[in-house]
């Protein structure tokens, strides 16, 4: 045997034998794991893929919805429990809100706002304070959110009647010398029987938004002061220019009466509150005044603010725009007067109306909009004047303007669906120290509201939907507060807001009052038939059953402003007020006390716990109802019956004259009857698919039928959602661009009165033909908007297209 060396080959022929199989089967194996593999890949994809066609929920798109735990489409549907109520059953909540509402708990909170002043901007402890409650309540998300504001205050007034005691044969009226005839006392009396009336802090007599100014002039009386009072007095050829105006409250915004009287000419405006708005309960009938009796207080003052809130609403620097710290200030020349005014008593205005007797036409020749008055047993003939010219009055005006803080609460309850927002509001600030039903009857009835709600997260429940509670400042300047905040926040309400449910007065009465967008009329009946009412003639009688059932329009005046006519979100307002016997509320005076509410208003406290029912119930319907309660129906009904007041305003100012008016009014017309045929169908879809909900019992492993079931639903809620706001426009109203929305606005004229079809009836009134065909033309952008709005969103096809159609058609 040779042994190896360096010319040995390196390679070598190695006999290998085949390896020895490890299993049994092997081929068998291999094929079961790759179809198993396959068969799980295709299971996830099958899973996968419906989830890809749900809405990816962003809880933070515009707005901090607090922490949010687990994953944001760990389900393929809201919660396990739907389309139930997730925690406790939609009947369980319901009666944890009608059982919770306590009349000794409203009385508390309403003593405590209304023990002190708490003007705009001066009230953080209230804020804080009411934080406070809410996060005791057990909504834990309830935070201050903050804006600088430009409002003023009052540093000093003075009105006077002069008296010449001289007579100047050279007509020389700067040479003449005059006595003071009356100073008016500009005070409320202080009263011992009401605590809040004597208070050292209590705030003065003074108009917000008012201009400073010192004037003496002769004065005239024009009755209302409305745009036709005003005409009335033209038309009577009596000299408005360079005078003073003594005007009735009512009838209209305050600002809008100063407004008119500026743009006349005149020099400045004193107005105060006759007691022919009392109806029944005057002293004239026999009634004692308060706090002896029922009847109006003589030295009793309306406060308010002069703003033109026919232009827009929020603070006037800022419109358009959050008033946050740096934010640009615009001018105000247009939406603020330039001439001072003051807020006066009747026992004030009695010596200023006397001294007009027999100067000038009395009221009574004029029209029916001029009859009546008051003051007549007090020797008041309602002459119109003008003051001779030896009669003037001095008219003082002191304002300090500012920028300051103002103090929303905000209170969160996060829900399944933050892609779907109910929210409810009230504001917190008022004129005096008091405030009792004005605001805050409506506060007590907000606490008691989020304390049930509270009581319900506590018994496992948890909302479908989220909710936002909103505690606004500076709402009677200019309804800044929630204005400020639907402004910064509109992209986020303009995607999630189902609804705003807003509370002012919650109640100085017994009559039960609701205005709302018609989408939510069945939301207010359905509530108001669950709720005992307070006034029952027959044992068991509910509110629906004892109330007249009409829902007005929203014009102006409250914190729904922003939601419905800027931002296109379905608003609703709800109250108890007065009727023609009931004891006389003292609207913005000092005596709309805690006593009065306690002594007249409400001393049993049944109605604010019965409108706190009402609207946490309707809340709740708008919260858990898994296919947003909404009658679209309802609303193209409504927009027929605005369709006819266009064509009777201009039968009446006889603006039909031509064909092409006609024709284009006729078309308008039909368009609104193919509209309610297309919401007909989809609102019978819609219950349909509400009712296969309630019937259809999905096990879970056939989830993906519960897949197709919520995008459904999603569609039409979408189509409910987003109806309100295709009727904004985005350049707003002709003059007061605003206002977004060209199917609702308040009164160019009235301010809190709601028009419909604004563009319209104001072209009409004006008998302006091209501003018709500009209004008409903004309602077919609108049109416009919703077919793009058709292409962007998969949802709710049937009816975008039907309304589409209509619009353009």
């Amino acid at each position: 045997m040779s042994l190896n060396s360096e010319r040995t080959p390196l390679l070598a022929t190695v006999q290998v034998f085949p390896r020895r199989p490890r299993y049994r089967h092997s081929t068998l194996r291999r094929f079961c794991t790759v179809a198993l593999s396959t068969t799980l890949l295709v299971a996830v994809a099958l899973f996968l893929v419906p989830l890809s066609w749900l809405p990816h929920q962003d809880w933070n798109d515009g707005w901090d919805q607090g922490s949010q735990s687990g994953l944001q489409w760990s389900t393929p549907y809201p919660h396990k429990s739907w389309p139930a109520s997730q925690g406790i059953s939609f009947e369980e909540l319901q009666k944890v809100l009608i059982n919770t509402p306590k009349e000794a708990k409203a009385r508390e909170w309403s003593e405590y706002y209304a023990s002190g002043p708490h003007l705009a901007g001066k009230n953080l402890t209230q804020a804080l304070w009411t934080r406070e409650r809410w996060q005791q309540f057990g909504i834990p998300d309830s935070n201050i959110v903050s804006y600088d504001i430009y409002i003023n205050y009052p540093l000093g007034h003075r009105l006077a009647l002069l008296e010449s005691n001289t007579t100047n044969t050279e007509g020389d009226v700067s040479r003449q010398k005059y006595d003071v005839r009356y100073e008016c006392t500009l005070e409320e009396d202080v009263l011992g029987k009401d605590p809040t009336t004597g208070l050292d802090n209590r705030v003065p007599t003074f108009h917000g938004y008012s201009a400073s100014g010192d004037v003496t002039a002769q004065y005239v009386f024009v009755n209302f002061g409305t745009y036709l009072d005003f005409e009335d007095l033209v038309k009577g050829n009596i000299t408005l220019e360079g005078k003073i105006a003594i005007v009735k409250y009512g009838r209209g915004f305050r600002g809008l009466k100063v407004k008119r009287a500026q743009q006349l000419g005149m020099a400045g405006v004193v107005i105060y509150t006759d007691p022919q708005e009392d109806g029944e309960i005057t002293e004239k009938n026999g009634y004692k005044p308060y706090p002896h009796g029922p009847a109006r207080n003589p030295s009793s003052v309306q406060r308010g603010s002069v703003m033109f809130i026919d232009l827009a609403a929020g603070d006037p620097t800022t419109i358009g725009y959050p008033s946050k710290p740096g934010a640009p200030r615009q001018n105000t020349s247009d939406i603020l007067p330039s001439i001072p005014s003051v807020p006066i008593s009747y026992q004030d205005a009695l010596p200023l109306l006397r001294s007009l007797n027999g100067y000038g036409p009395s009221a009574s020749s004029f029209n029916e909009y001029w009859q009546g008055g008051g003051l007549d047993y007090r020797n008041v003939s309602y002459n119109v004047g003008p003051s001779p010219p030896s009669l003037k009055l001095r008219l003082v005006n002191q304002q300090e303007y500012v920028t300051t803080p103002l103090w929303n609460v905000i209170g969160i309850i996060n829900g399944t669906l933050a892609n779907e927002v109910v929210i409810l509001g009230n504001h917190r600030d008022a004129w005096i120290a008091g405030g009792a039903g004005d605001p805050n009857s409506g506060s007590a009835a907000l606490n008691e509201l989020v304390r049930s709600f509270g009581v319900a997260l506590e018994k496992g429940w948890k909302p479908l939907r989220t909710i936002v509670f909103g505690s606004w400042d500076g709402e009677e300047y200019s309804l800044i507060g929630s204005t400020e905040w639907v402004e910064e926040y509109l992209p986020w309400l303009s995607n999630a807001a189902v609804a705003y449910l807003n509370v002012d007065i919650g109640t100085t009465g017994p009559l039960f009052k609701a205005a709302a967008s018609p989408v939510l009329h069945k939301t207010i009946y359905d509530a108001t038939a669950l709720v005992q009412s307070p006034n029952q003639s027959v044992s068991g009688q509910t509110v629906r059953d004892t109330w007249d059932g009409h829902i007005g329009n929203l014009g102006s005046g409250s914190d729904f402003t922003a939601f419905q006519d800027y931002a296109g979100v379905p608003s609703m307002n709800l109250q108890f007020s007065g009727a023609h016997d009931s004891p006389v509320y003292h609207y913005h005076s000092n005596y709309d006390s805690f006593h009065w509410m306690d002594t007249y208003g409400d001393k049993d406290w049944h109605y604010h716990t019965t409108i706190t029912k009402i609207w946490a119930l309707a809340a709740a319907s708008l919260v858990e109802s898994p296919i947003i309660p909404f009658s679209a129906t309802t609303y193209a009904e409504s927009l027929a019956s605005y369709v006819k007041k266009v064509k009777d305003k201009a039968s009446q100012v006889n603006f039909l004259d031509s064909r092409r008016r006609q024709v284009a009014l006729h078309n308008l017309e039909l368009a609104v009857g193919r509209l309610k045929n297309a919401t007909l169908q989809f609102d019978h879809g819609a219950s349909l698919l509400g009712e296969h909900i309630k019937h259809e019992d999905i096990p879970w492993w056939k989830w993906w039928q519960r897949v197709k079931l919520f995008l459904e639903v999603k569609k039409v809620n979408d189509g409910y959602k987003y109806l309100e706001r295709q009727f904004l426009y985005e350049k707003g109203l002709d003059g007061r661009s605003w206002f977004k929305h060209v199917v609702y606005a308040p009164g160019r004229y009235t301010g809190y009165a709601g028009a419909t079809f604004p563009g319209l009836i104001e072209a009409v009134e004006d008998k302006n033909g091209t501003a018709m065909e500009v209004s008409l033309y903004n309602l077919i952008e609108c049109g416009r908007s919703f077919k793009a709005d058709l292409i962007r969103r998969n949802g709710a096809i049937s009816l975008k297209r039907g309304l589409t159609v209509q619009l353009l058609g």
